[in-house]
């Protein structure tokens, strides 16, 4: 789902009154019954039809004819200007610029606040190939089942703005953090390139050692990345690196936290030894180099994301994983 923004400033207030309205009854509703759009949305004059037809003209809801009801659900594309709009209140995004990177689960654009200072701005598409699929399996979600990718998408927003915040204030080399809404988050701009487009560096071994250093800097804070590889990280001029991507960061308590803390190493080394053609006997393990010295992953807690939301997620991604063997469903 590509993003364009073209719209936002254009739509009224009673289009957005019927969007939100639309939101909120996706919290019962798989498809939101027309009727009780009207009644949540409660325009003066009336009309919810004339601006759903508007809103489903532009794909920011889409239509739904059944057996029992005519309704609504709405789209990536509405979720999206939902959460641009309540940025664009705030002045920490007031225009989009180009997109600068997808994934399977992230699109990645530059935005500019009220400044006109450069931002990043992250839209996490968690589960748009397969998400059908999942759906049809899992029950963990209870009363969030219908609408549940919204709800999955804010889960991952929430959980990489937390930990973004909590490692940025305690000194750690990532973006700074500005806002968060739904699934979006908007960041600082760091002028520097993905490890994986880096062909030559002057001094793999000391570069080695920063990451190294830094997944272990990490551990004895009580944090695991779970995504340490050469797409996540950036270098700048100066040959520091950035770390960025936190929806799978796990606390060194979890279950599985020395398969991941090993992971982590394990995909450093082989990207160096690919890469730059350098491999070093020496390296972290767990048992050894995580022992805990002050407690990031309570700060994160308190902020919000708990363990609950944490097995949510992890939940969805499994499942996520499992449909991999199957054909993909698009879900838009």
């Amino acid at each position: 789902m590509k993003l364009d923004a073209k719209l936002i400033r254009y739509l009224s207030t009673e289009d957005y009154r019927v969007l939100t309205a639309t939101e909120m009854g996706s919290r019962n509703h798989e498809v939101v019954p027309t009727a009780l759009i009207g009644h949540i949305a409660s325009l003066k004059h009336g009309g919810t039809e004339k601006y759903l037809s508007h809103l489903a003209k532009h794909n920011l809801v889409a239509r739904t004819i059944n057996a029992r009801y005519d309704g609504y659900r709405l789209t990536y594309g509405g979720y999206d200007y939902l959460a641009l709009k309540t940025m664009s209140r705030r002045g920490s995004v007031t225009s989009v610029g180009n997109q600068i990177g997808v994934g399977k689960e992230s699109d990645i654009y530059i935005v500019a606040n009220d400044e006109q200072e450069q931002r990043v701005l992250k839209i996490h598409r968690l589960g748009r190939i397969s998400f059908r699929t999942i759906k049809s399996k899992r029950d963990y979600l209870q009363n969030r089942k219908t609408g549940s990718w919204q709800y999955m998408a804010r889960l991952a927003a929430m959980k990489e703005f937390a930990f973004m915040k909590v490692l940025h204030e305690n000194g750690f080399p990532v973006p700074t953090p500005f806002d968060c809404n739904r699934h979006c988050i908007v960041m600082g701009l760091i002028d520097a390139f993905p490890l994986c487009q880096i062909r030559e560096v002057e001094n793999p071994g000391r570069l080695y050692s920063k990451l190294m250093d830094l997944i272990v800097r990490l551990a004895c804070a009580g944090l695991i990345h779970g995504d340490f590889n050469e797409f996540n990280i950036l270098v700048g001029e100066d040959g520091e690196p950035v770390l960025i991507d936190f929806p799978q960061m796990v606390s060194t308590s979890h279950r599985n936290a020395e398969m991941y803390f090993n992971r982590d190493v394990d995909c450093i080394r082989t990207f160096f030894r690919r890469r730059f053609d350098y491999e070093s006997s020496i390296y972290p393990k767990f048992s050894r180099d995580a022992e805990r010295e002050f407690s990031l992953d309570v700060q994160v807690a308190a902020s919000g994301f708990t363990r609950k939301h944490q097995q949510e997620l992890e939940q969805v991604r499994v499942l996520d994983m499992a449909t991999k063997s199957t054909k993909p469903v698009l879900i838009f």
